[in-house]
């Protein structure tokens, strides 16, 4: 059976598309029609630069440069040289997770054909991929505006010799690791430096490594709120369907059916129907409202991401009638703005799942004790797994601030105004981690108030999350340590074990995980 096969500048890709090509689970190359495209359009690219006409980083400086006629005779060495400047990034590597998915989109961006650049160097970055040769990459450097230079720089130094890869999960000189792989340094034509540097890549492969991440953030926040309902004997009817009906919010109605589907019938809520209590507080009733909204925004940032990765963020741009605009597609505020709404999004999850937590510990439930522990005094319990989620939450909070509302003039004020959205991507991520960790301790605290309650039975997708959680964690009757413990429910939402269990059981018990409505934010 032959493997599936993307084709780059042509189809269409997707956060799940592009990471299965960074990983090697999907294989991408071009088409006989790219390839005709992109040939056309450099042959463009060449004509002008040895025509009269000037043409932005074709034939002149760059930014505050622009009105630098440079030679024919300089215009290879023009783009070698803007590759080596341009590369003054700082701080750490990023991961070579996201180095990888820049290459890739990078890749997708190039071949539709409208940036002058030539066939063999596109396929030489598609090598770096197939080959897992990712270049190494500093995380800090970038302002979003002539899209992200400094990292974009370093992403491509390695195809003229320099810089750094990561190979064979070690990191070397660029240089050293072609020469193994008898691969000599290319010569860069007009243009192709900085067609290389100028895109949203780095903002863009943080964003679609949020989209993916927090994905499964929010549907493990979903299924541990409704474990939580049912430790803490929670009411099931804010969550009926009448209710969210007559306020529509797509995320509203996703969670309120997830968790409806999770309750129904369980032998848990059904031992307290009669209860007297009228209403949960809000961080358990309030779960379609706060996390729907957090879905909406999601929602939101996928389908901006999706815009983006399959848009042309050059310039100059060459069309195939031979006229080039030089504009602003490598602004990177379209997606800036969604990454710093989806970082509220994200906290939000996790302000809500440290409130669940806190809940958990007071001892106002029947059935389960102060501190989820039967003797407390010589011991205490879950006490402090609450002040690591509340630290958690409050630094979220300061990271929560937007760095797309800042912005710094650079280039000598011909970048007069940038997005900042390397920033807004880079804490989102930040955010998404503490926010996996957050849920991470709750789970350990609702697996330990559902104990509470047996032999009671949740329904079967709960009951099945419990008894896997409890073959790496056990039910805690003293003070021990916890810590490992602790790492192993982090795992769990980490690694989307949570949600990939869900759908083993649904499929295997025929218990609803997944609606019509909920198909929305299926793989995708």
């Amino acid at each position: 059976m032959s493997q599936e096969v993307f084709h780059y500048g042509e189809d269409f890709l997707t956060a799940s598309k592009a990471l299965a090509l960074s990983c090697g689970e999907l294989k991408g190359e071009l088409s006989k029609t790219a390839r005709e495209g992109i040939r056309k359009c450099q042959q463009i690219v060449e004509d002008i630069t040895e025509s009269d006409q000037a043409v932005y980083g074709i034939n002149t400086g760059f930014g505050p440069l622009c009105t630098t006629r440079v030679s024919a005779a300089d215009t290879k060495k023009l783009q070698e040289n803007i590759l080596k400047s341009h590369a003054v990034g700082t701080g750490d590597p990023i991961p070579t997770s996201i180095a990888a998915l820049m290459l890739v989109l990078k890749v997708h961006a190039l071949a539709k054909g409208f940036s002058g650049i030539q066939e063999a160097t596109i396929d030489r970055i598609i090598w770096h991929i197939d080959q897992a040769a990712i270049p190494v990459v500093p995380k800090q450097g970038s302002v979003g505006a002539s899209g992200d230079l400094a990292p974009l720089s370093h992403l491509f130094l390695p195809l003229i010799g320099y810089g750094k890869l990561d190979y064979k999960g070690k990191r070397r000189d660029a240089e050293t690791v072609l020469s193994e792989l008898n691969q000599e340094p290319l010569k860069l034509n007009g243009k192709e430096g900085l067609a290389l540097i100028n895109g949203t890549q780095f903002m863009a492969a943080h964003a679609v490594t949020a989209v993916i991440k927090m994905q499964n953030l929010i549907a493990s926040a979903d299924l541990i709120g409704a474990m939580m309902i049912e430790g803490l004997t929670g009411s099931a009817r804010p969550f009926l369907p009448q209710l969210h009906k007559i306020r529509p919010f797509k995320g509203n109605r996703h969670t309120a059916e997830t968790v409806t589907n999770l309750l129904t019938n369980s032998e848990v809520v059904q031992s307290h129907a009669g209860c007297t209590r009228v209403q949960d507080p809000y961080s358990l009733r309030c779960m379609p409202q706060v996390h729907g909204a957090s879905w909406n925004a999601w929602l939101h940032l996928k389908e901006t991401v999706e815009i983006e990765i399959n848009s042309v963020t050059d310039n100059p741009i060459v069309f195939d009638d031979g006229s080039t605009i030089s504009g602003g597609n490598f602004h990177g505020q379209p997606i800036a703005l969604p990454m710093d709404y989806a970082c509220l999004a994200a906290s939000e999850i996790g302000n809500i799942s440290d409130r669940r937590i806190y809940l958990s510990l007071m001892g106002n439930y029947p059935g389960v004790p102060k501190l989820l522990l039967k003797e407390t005094g010589l011991n205490s319990g879950f006490m402090i797994v609450q002040y690591t989620s509340a630290a958690l939450a409050s630094e979220n909070k300061s990271l929560c601030y937007p760095a797309s509302a800042d912005s710094i003039p650079t280039s000598m004020g011909q970048e007069d105004h940038v997005s900042m959205g390397s920033i807004s991507g880079r804490k989102l991520l930040t955010v998404i981690d503490n926010v996996e960790r957050v849920l991470g301790l709750e789970l350990f605290c609702a697996a330990q108030a559902l104990d509470f309650h047996a032999p009671l039975r949740p329904t079967p997708i709960l009951d099945g999350l419990q008894k896997h959680i409890r073959k790496q964690i056990p039910h805690i009757t003293e003070d021990e340590l916890i810590n490992d413990y602790m790492h192993h429910a982090i795992n769990f939402v980490k690694n989307a074990d949570l949600v990939k269990l869900a759908k083993e059981i649904s499929a295997i018990s025929g218990a609803p995980y997944r609606t019509t409505l909920s198909n929305l934010f299926d793989e995708f």
